[in-house]
């Protein structure tokens, strides 16, 4: 789909940027209600209305996202892995500016946020707005440029004119090269421009890059060339350009030579006009390096060599001497050269480059020929070469004569392009000439690079960029962070982020995880702390100087809105947990601390918060203890069920029983299932305890019905299943099993399972029914109930929640809330059971209500199974 019209400025701002900055990433932006997708050598499309990565963004690269105040701006994506910094700061910035105001403001308006120099010209080439580099390039002020006319700000410029005109017209035009006067110092630019339609008018961008130091270096050529070796610049006809000291030098003091002459025809060389010379020269033009030695006027013989340069038409001569103030004998030099394809660089013993290696040249980013005869360090400086230590600080080249070899040592290089590289520099003192230095370069940055990429990835989380726990763990440790005090550490849980990923999907749910991340990271940032994430949906920030109240209610304020994931605005709710500083005891316990107090949130609910204290890691070392005995209760013998008769409320016949659970703990005493059957609940022992239950209600209802055939020939127990641990395949086909072989019990599912109303909870339930089990609802009234539920699953029975019962007869509310609850369950084909009925008063009343059978104390109390068969045969 095409980039809309009122879109098309801001694509092309963010493209230049992308092709300065980031030249081989993608870009996802989110503008107005669409998204784009912008490359750096190709038109802008839209790609929809979410801001969803491809898959393969994912499997692959590097994916960064750029994020402002918590709210996601796009996604850069780069394939080989590395997404420089000021890329995300850039289009960060441009993104942002553009959302404040709006997807339809004017295009010209952002100008003034871009990182370049730029300006943007109405059709008529008069000055609308411009960048704030623009206008420091030139040395003005809004005042000057704003409103005025090409011509007037820049008169006698004809062919900036003239390639402005014919951007207007349509056409994306280079600028040649020009040159101002800014304050009395020459300002070389280049750039370009093109048209652009931002709203409802059309114009021109102009876009400027100060190219000074390029024709500052051209300018030094001369200089360069002020050296002792014999060099000269030829054209390639072979014309001497400029020629060095070094090789005037060789010319006899009788006889004179200047610039404009051919090469073979200077007197320096034996035989002019040379024609070894000449055949040295015609074999460099023609694309060739030329090397020989040929016969000088003085009577030695001078080894030579020509080759073209990178500038078209021009050629280098280097003569190798003998001995000469200092320099090396050639023949060393060609040694050296032969030997080792090394980046290799000769300084004599007053610092003069006397070799340059083509290796060591294309690492110093600088021609070889600039550098031979010269001052290294000099020389290096002129040229914009500039040396850092490995920790960023200016570094300053050392006196030859002082420095004590060998040496070995890594450095940054800042390179005139720009380019940053990681050297190796070993220095060995040559045994051929007192004080001569051989430098060996080894280009370590993409070892370095790759290293850094190792650390960063063991210690951040791939998919979001925060930290992750061995990263959170070494920053909350460090000396600085323990030194300026840890502050408050939160952690921060998903509720309900399973079903969401079931739901809507991995890609969805990445995407929501990238946007809490950004805003965690965005919020933690802002308040000078970190944040990291641990799990899957489990964060951690921590915010130094902030109390407990202040970091939930800064929590609170970063997820308190929507995120957008897939097509849908998910609400998102979390458990808390803190720990302050006051109830840390190290930096490195806080983290666990406030994990448990997470946890301790978890267990109450949806959206709960919690602050540690100390009993909070008893309890949980509690609950280890317990799950770890509770692995052994099953084959110990310590797990026991009894049985609380269900009545008919009219015929006062028992019907069944309900199969409660009961572990004989060892230590602990008789422990009822709301103290263990959730630690069961977080592993698999759920479907070993489950199997258990269903295997001895199924044998206890064998032995009823044996004992007492003519009477409880037809007796039936219910036993309490989870439909999530029954979700596990391996708990249902444990069960499945045991229910094929015996008959089915009745089952009772806890209301609040029945709020997921899913095609596969609806599934398990009829599977459940089809083994013969009569399904019943049970604790039905309180908490989490939908009625809903009653029509939707195959349910035979409703069980009032104690709760109910335990205010009748006297609470008149209570009476109409239980009647209301019989009469809708009977209308829906449904018998109803009171649970916890304490007294006859109660039986009495709701006998009248039409109440089908009830349990309790009143009845009976739960017994184990020999009391239960004394009991039915008493009644």
């Amino acid at each position: 789909m095409p980039v809309p019209t009122s879109t098309t400025a801001l694509q092309s701002a963010l493209s230049d940027l992308l092709r300065m900055h980031a030249p081989e990433a993608t870009l996802l932006a989110s503008v107005g209600e669409e998204v784009l997708r912008v490359r750096a050598d190709a038109a802008a499309n839209v790609i929809g209305a979410d801001l969803v990565p491809p898959d393969d963004w994912f499997e692959r690269g590097e994916m960064t996202w750029l994020t402002r105040d918590g709210a996601l701006l796009g996604l850069l994506w780069s394939e080989d892995g590395h997404v420089p910094a000021t890329a995300v700061q850039v289009l960060t910035m441009l993104l942002a500016a553009a959302r404040v105001d709006g997807a339809n403001r004017e295009a010209e308006v952002l100008v003034t946020q871009l990182p370049m120099a730029t300006a943007w010209l109405s059709a008529d080439l008069q000055f609308r707005r411009v960048s704030r580099p623009f206008l420091e390039l030139f040395g003005l002020t809004d005042v000057h440029l704003v409103g005025r006319s090409l011509s007037q700000v820049f008169p006698d410029r004809p062919a900036l004119l003239t390639s402005l005109v014919q951007a207007a017209a349509g056409r994306s035009v280079r600028l040649a090269d020009e040159r101002f006067e800014v304050s009395g110092t020459a300002l070389w630019v280049r750039g370009e421009a093109r048209s652009y339609f931002g709203g409802a008018s059309a114009g021109v961008m102009l876009t400027l890059q100060d190219v000074t130091g390029e024709y500052d270096r051209a300018s030094r050529v001369t200089a360069l060339l002020d050296t002792d070796l014999p060099c000269a610049l030829l054209s390639d006809a072979g014309i001497v350009l400029n020629a060095s000291q070094g090789l005037l030098e060789l010319c006899p003091p009788s006889a004179s030579a200047a610039p404009g002459a051919p090469l073979w025809a200077w007197p320096c060389f034996a035989d002019v006009p040379s024609e070894a010379v000449r055949n040295l020269v015609k074999l460099a033009a023609t694309g060739g390096s030329a090397r020989a030695e040929v016969a000088l006027a003085n009577g030695e013989r001078l080894p030579l060599s020509v080759r073209r340069t990178s500038e078209p038409g021009l050629l280098v001569v280097e003569g190798l001497t003998g001995r000469r103030d200092g320099q090396l004998p050639s023949g060393m030099i060609t040694q050296v050269l032969a030997q080792s394809d090394d980046a290799t660089v000769l300084v004599d013993a007053s610092g003069r480059a006397q070799l340059v290696s083509e290796r060591a040249a294309q690492l110093l980013g600088v021609e070889a020929s600039r550098l031979v005869g010269l001052g290294l360090t000099r020389v290096l400086g002129e040229l914009g070469v500039r040396t850092f230590t490995t920790d960023g600080d200016p570094l300053l080249l050392p006196e030859w004569r002082t420095l004590t070899l060998p040496l070995r040592r890594e450095l940054l290089l800042a390179l005139p392009d720009g380019g940053l590289r990681h050297m190796e520099v070993r220095a060995a003192a040559l045994d051929t000439d007192a004080g001569s230095v051989l430098l060996t370069l080894r280009d370590l940055t993409a070892l370095r690079r790759a290293q850094a990429r190792v650390r960063h990835n063991a210690r951040h989380d791939a998919l979001t960029g925060l930290l992750n726990r061995m990263g959170l763990r070494e920053a909350i440790t460090a000396p600085a962070a323990v030194r300026g005090g840890l502050g408050t550490v939160a952690c921060v849980d998903i509720d309900g982020f399973g079903s969401l990923n079931a739901a809507l999907g991995k890609t969805a749910c990445d995407h929501l995880l990238i946007q809490i991340a950004a805003r965690l990271h965005d919020m933690a940032t802002s308040k000078g702390g970190s944040a990291a994430r641990l799990t899957d949906d489990t964060f951690a920030v921590v915010l130094p100087t902030l109390g407990a109240l202040e970091v939930t209610q800064a929590v609170q304020e970063a997820l308190g809105s929507s995120v957008r994931a897939g097509q849908r605005d998910v609400p998102l709710t979390y458990a808390l947990g803190l720990v302050t500083p006051r109830a840390v005891t190290t930096p490195d316990a806080a983290l666990g601390d406030a994990e448990i107090a997470m946890q301790h949130a978890k267990r109450q609910g949806r959206a709960q918060v919690r602050t540690y204290d100390p009993g909070m890691r008893a309890q949980v070392a509690r609950a280890f203890e317990l799950e770890d005995a509770l692995r052994g209760a099953v084959a110990g013998g310590q797990f026991t069920l009894l049985y609380q008769p269900v009545t008919d409320l009219t015929t006062g016949r028992a019907l069944g029983a309900e199969s409660l659970l009961r572990w004989n703990h060892p230590a602990l005493g008789v422990l009822p299932p709301s103290q263990f059957l959730p630690l069961a609940g977080h592993s698999d022992l759920i479907t070993e305890v489950s199997a258990w239950v269903v295997e001895h209600a199924l044998n206890g209802r064998q032995t009823i019905r044996t004992a007492l055939p003519e009477r409880f020939g037809a007796w039936q127990v219910s036993v309490n299943l989870g439909l999530e641990e029954l979700r596990r395949s391996a708990g249902l086909g444990r069960v499945q099993t045991l229910l094929s072989e015996h008959g089915a019990p009745d089952i009772e599912v806890a209301a609040g399972s029945l709020i997921d109303h899913s095609q596969e909870t609806l599934g398990l339930l009829e599977q459940l029914r089809t083994l013969g089990a009569h399904l019943s609802v049970d604790d039905f009234g309180d908490g989490a109930s939908s009625l809903s539920a009653l029509t939707r699953f195959p349910l035979s029975a409703v069980k009032l929640h104690p709760t109910l019962t335990a205010r009748l007869p006297d609470d008149q509310r209570s009476v109409a809330l239980v009647q209301g609850t019989i009469d809708l369950a009977h209308r829906l084909g449904l018998q109803v059971v009171a649970v916890g009925v304490e007294t006859s008063e109660q039986l009495d009343m709701l006998a009248s209500m039409g109440c089908d059978a009830a349990q309790g104390y009143a009845i009976c109390p739960p017994l184990a199974l020999p009391d239960l068969l004394k009991w039915l045969q008493a009644h």
